[in-house]
């Protein structure tokens, strides 16, 4: 039995679970998430809790099973606390700033690279150098997170561009010069 699968997701209160057919629905005070899982798993509400089982032992069943309640539980999550991705900026006039909706960032390019707030994610500069992505959908925060990592990912040399806060660049050392 997969140890994942079988353990029950508590419902925090104030948050609303609906299981319609193949579509679970997930209320909460900071939003509205829907997923629709694989019609192979069970999906119950049992009083404040939410248990996922599956048929069978099969292959596919067993790998369904773990997956269908993760992400059903970072839903949860998602309602009630929300997400949020922290990235740092590094490099000589690298910096970041927020106007509107428009975060503008200023990468060592000829140009600004702009990148928008959408309707489930808005993006945060607390200070020059860092920007914070919050949503509610944690695959969304990820995916944003990792695009706007991607307009100036991390060198190695020098360290600059864009990083995960927890995330460690391994430096290289530069040319050795002339050996003779």
């Amino acid at each position: 039995m997969s140890r994942i699968g079988r353990k029950p997701i508590n419902i925090p209160a104030g948050v609303e679970v609906k299981v319609d057919g193949g579509v679970i629905e997930v209320k909460g005070p900071k939003g509205t998430l829907d997923y629709k899982f694989n019609p192979a798993m069970k999906v119950e509400v049992n009083g404040a809790e939410i248990n996922v089982t599956r048929p069978n032992d099969a292959k596919q069943n067993r790998s369904l099973h773990g997956l269908t309640r993760t992400l059903i539980a970072n839903m949860v999550t998602g309602v009630t606390e929300g997400y949020k991705k922290e990235l740092e900026v590094n490099g000589v006039g690298y910096r970041v700033e927020k106007k509107g909706k428009q975060c503008i960032m200023n990468l060592g390019y000829s140009h600004k690279v702009i990148v928008e707030d959408t309707d489930d994610i808005t993006i945060e500069v607390p200070s020059p150098n860092k920007i914070t992505i919050v949503g509610i959908d944690k695959q969304k925060v990820g995916q944003f997170a990792a695009e706007v990592r991607e307009k100036r990912p991390p060198e190695p040399y020098k360290g600059k561009g864009i990083k995960y806060v927890d995330e460690h660049i391994r430096r290289k050392e530069g040319k050795a010069g002339k050996g003779k």
